[in-house]
């Protein structure tokens, strides 16, 4: 479940750290559009200037006086445009750094984990074969129906257990008071009870720890 955990958020970050470089990416070429424009609209304000020295009467002049400031206007727009893009670039910068850290720290406690989970799996291999080999026995003697919803129980839940023990009047599993019938009915074991908010059987403590220790002495 850590390692699972942690894969989750590495690749979290590194789905965000895609994103703002593709983000910071859009940006510059942004700029670099607004750049053009402006170079484009020095370029018109020099033709109408040259126009304005061969005009024939005043309202050609006020005419073409307009056209540039309207360029200008223009230019003054864009430049405002690529100071605010420049600095949503840099806050990206630093979100993209922090998110580096993050990545890399994740990265490398993940690799531990998986270290330690491989050490774990090597250990218990064994003990994992023998304990498969007896649920496949077990599983024979089960009504089917029975068994079709255990294994969906436990491909529901986040850590496999389809059967949780009662403990301080909450199930296992979700940690939610159990209403006092509801523990009886359990204790009495005469039918299957599921825990209505997570969905798993609910045993007592008694017979979980019957089927503990029945556990211990399989396993040796």
């Amino acid at each position: 479940m850590e390692v699972s955990d942690l894969e989750d958020e590495v690749a979290g970050l590194t789905i965000r750290l895609d994103k703002l470089k593709g983000d910071s990416e859009s940006t510059e070429n942004q700029i670099k559009e607004k750049k053009n424009a402006i170079d484009e609209h020095k370029t018109s304000i020099k033709k109408y200037l040259e126009q304005q020295k061969n005009v024939r009467n005043n309202r050609e002049f006020n005419s073409l006086t307009k056209e540039v400031e309207f360029q200008e206007l223009e230019i003054e727009l864009a430049e405002k445009h690529i100071r605010e893009m420049k600095a949503s670039i840099e806050h990206k910068k630093e979100a993209l750094n922090q998110s580096k850290e993050k990545l890399e720290a994740k990265q490398l406690h993940l690799k531990h984990k998986k270290a330690e989970l491989s050490d774990i799996m090597a250990e218990t291999e064994k003990e994992e074969a023998f304990l498969a080999k007896k649920s496949a026995e077990y599983q024979g003697q089960i009504e089917e129906r029975l068994l079709i919803a255990y294994n969906r129980i436990r491909g529901s839940v986040r850590n496999g257990l389809a059967v949780v023990a009662i403990d301080r009047a909450s199930a296992g599993g979700s940690f939610i008071q159990i209403p006092p019938q509801r523990i009886l009915d359990v204790g009495a074991r005469k039918k299957i009870i599921v825990d209505e908010h997570s969905g798993r059987i609910l045993v007592d403590q008694d017979l979980a720890f019957e089927e503990q220790e029945k556990f211990q002495k399989l396993i040796g």
